[in-house]
């Protein structure tokens, strides 16, 4: 994986992170009922998963980008003709 990649993985790592102390957080110091705070925590687990989905995506589209260019140079090399000394 690419440096880029591993960065973008990290970033990434640290925001899902972030928002999981958050929502823990959050539901230690909330003054609501135990319906409310499942509702709400129902309908951020579908945020969160389509959040996901959407990062999930990126991160495939960037991975697959990266394969792409790194297969153009091969080839590039690849088809360049060699020079021997004799």
């Amino acid at each position: 994986m690419s440096e880029q990649g591993k960065q973008a993985a990290k970033v990434a790592a640290m925001i899902a992170g972030g928002a999981v102390i958050g929502a823990g957080l959050g539901l230690l110091f909330a003054p609501k009922s135990g319906v409310e705070t499942r509702r709400d925590i129902g309908r951020y687990a579908k945020k969160a998963q389509v959040q996901a989905t959407r990062w999930g995506r990126t991160v495939q589209s960037g991975v697959q980008d990266v394969m792409n260019r790194s297969k153009q140079l091969v080839q590039r090399r690849e088809a360049r003709p060699v020079v021997e000394a004799a």
